[in-house]
């Protein structure tokens, strides 16, 4: 009987998510966005880097879909906290082509999700990858040439290129 059971509701599925009239907007929620769900003004362009504050948004909504820059530390006025967010700005459009997301978080007092599990002493910069995966970490300020460099290392970021550009095989 669960054969046929999962079989009926496995032909079914498919189908009702294609009778939506609507864009697809399963993974858009003012939590992963950044914006507030009534305004319509403030909406970033979905060509832009994203910088989220942690405290309003929840990690596992970027798994499998965006890699995320982690940037932490104990006072918003963090000399090393501003020039990172800095170094960032500068390079959006190239940290976008990456699949990147800047999650940020300068209020330990808070204990955001992020901040429980990379449990920062002081200023500190992370990478987690597609996967979900930690893959690099620094209490230092990084370039974002640096960064980007870190990041086109990465296995899944390779594989992305050699689908995006066959020529390279």
């Amino acid at each position: 009987m669960k054969p046929i059971f999962t079989l009926v509701f496995a032909l079914h599925f498919p189908f009702a998510a294609l009778a939506t009239d609507g864009p697809d907007t399963s993974g858009m929620t003012p939590e992963t966005t950044g914006v507030n769900a009534q305004t319509t003004d403030d909406v970033a362009p979905p060509d832009t880097l994203l910088f989220l504050d942690a405290r309003e948004i929840e990690a596992r909504d970027f798994i499998w879909v965006n890699r995320i820059i982690v940037v932490m530390a104990d006072t918003p006025n963090d000399p090393q906290f501003e020039r990172q967010l800095d170094a960032l700005r500068e390079r959006s459009d190239e940290f976008f082509a990456r699949d990147a997301v800047v999650i940020f978080d300068a209020h330990p007092e808070d204990r955001s999700p992020l901040r429980q599990v990379l449990r920062p002493r002081g200023f500190m910069t992370a990478i987690i990858d597609k996967d979900g995966e930690v893959k690099a970490r620094r209490p230092a300020v990084r370039t974002g040439r640096e960064l980007m460099a870190v990041i086109d290392r990465f296995p899944s970021r390779r594989q992305e290129i050699l689908e995006r550009l066959p020529s390279g095989r």
